[in-house]
């Protein structure tokens, strides 16, 4: 399905396309979206972009429009977001393509940018002819447009047939230097969208043991009402929230310590306790971007192992932090999860629009502390489900 939106967006704040400055591993995990080490890799070519594209990505784009956006002094690449390539080309949709690029680019004080287009010339060339009239007519120098297909590149800019002949430049991207020193540094590549979507899939041996294990922490909670506290008109469900911040905060920081949770009644509880956005605030008051990839564990698990009416606090927690990591396309597949098990979750909805908006993941920002988000919520006496208190002003 083609869509006009960026469905994936990384912002490395690191790659150069001729001197990359771009983080290396950490003792823990080798991913350097995670981690604030660097190696430096150039690329100075189009083969060069081309090995460097799917590292930004974080797998091999396909049918897709990747669009680079280049700033600041040593003209490094700050920004990578892809596209759907319509498909039959259609101009309503190659225009919003068009404005929403140069949107993007213009918003971040990018001056330069690179348009890559992965599939049939059919498709990828009525929208890069758009997208490059558009970005310079915006000021944006575009630097090259190139289409992939079958292991070669062929160059919208350049006519010349001794380096680029009509039947396209092979090319490896895997056996290309810059590929290698970004695989070691962590930098990892998956085979397409689909392969990154998995990580997230629901486990389905988990199904069935995991839908009793809700029960069981319906029952649980069942026991924490407080009929006194509702008889005098205040929050009989103060203690489930109480109950379930206690254990969501123990559970990052077991993540935090490189543990996990496995057991099936204590991944319930969790998903069952972010249900409740007191507590699901609270969590999100937490996720300090030096944890990124102890909290993606995390959030991945819950995700994995819920039913679908839970998955939407745990989803939309994972697309923030692979914000903050500047992983867009996990944060992407995130929100699309979240917004599956609830197409209303204003919390999803919140990244997606930050995501739409290129916002870089520093815009990721922590506005309160978990006893700043207690104290508002106390502060509203309120039932729980109805506020997000700060988060929508922040984001």
């Amino acid at each position: 399905m083609a869509n006009s939106q960026p469905h994936d967006s990384h912002d490395p704040n690191s790659a150069e396309p001729h001197s990359a400055d771009l983080h290396a591993a950490d003792p823990h995990r080798t991913d350097p979206r995670t981690t604030g080490l660097r190696c430096r890799v150039r690329v100075g070519s189009a083969d060069g972009i081309l090995a460097v594209v799917p590292h930004l990505l974080g797998f091999h784009p396909t049918d897709s429009l990747v669009m680079l956006g280049i700033g600041g002094p040593h003209a490094r690449i700050r920004l990578a977001f892809r596209y759907d390539l319509p498909d039959p080309p259609a101009d309503g949709l190659t225009a919003d393509i068009a404005a929403h690029a140069a949107t993007v680019l213009r918003r971040q004080h990018l001056t330069m940018a690179i348009a890559v287009g992965y599939g049939l010339g059919r498709t990828v060339t009525p929208v890069v002819d758009v997208v490059a009239t558009a970005l310079r007519e915006a000021g944006i120098a575009v630097q090259a447009v190139l289409r992939v297909e079958g292991g070669r590149y062929w160059s919208y800019l350049c006519g010349d047939p001794a380096c680029c002949p009509p039947d396209g430049v092979p090319f490896d991207s895997s056996g290309h230097p810059a590929s290698a020193a970004l695989a070691a540094a962590g930098l990892t590549v998956r085979a397409d969208r689909a392969a990154l979507a998995g990580t997230v899939a629901p486990a389905a041996e988990a199904a069935q043991p995991m839908r009793e294990a809700i029960e069981r922490a319906r029952r649980k909670a069942g026991r924490l009402i407080d009929l006194d506290v509702a008889a005098a008109g205040d929050d009989p469900l103060l203690p489930i929230a109480d109950a379930g911040r206690r254990s969501v905060k123990q559970a990052i920081a077991r993540y935090r310590r490189g543990e996990e949770v496995a057991d099936h009644d204590e991944l319930a509880w969790l998903g069952f306790a972010l249900a409740d956005l007191r507590v699901r605030d609270d969590a999100w008051a937490r996720m300090d971007p030096q944890f990124n990839e102890a909290h993606q564990r995390l959030w991945i698990d819950l995700v994995r192992h819920l039913p679908p009416d839970f998955v939407a606090p745990p989803a939309a927690l994972l697309a923030f932090t692979a914000w903050q990591a500047g992983d867009g396309a996990l944060a992407s597949i995130a929100i699309e999860r979240a917004l599956e098990a609830d197409p209303e979750y204003s919390m999803a909805l919140l990244v997606a629009d930050a995501l739409h908006a290129g916002l870089p993941p520093s815009a990721a920002r922590l506005p309160m502390t978990p006893k700043q988000v207690a104290a508002s919520y106390a502060r509203r006496r309120r039932p729980a489900r109805t506020s997000q208190p700060g988060w929508k002003r922040a984001c």
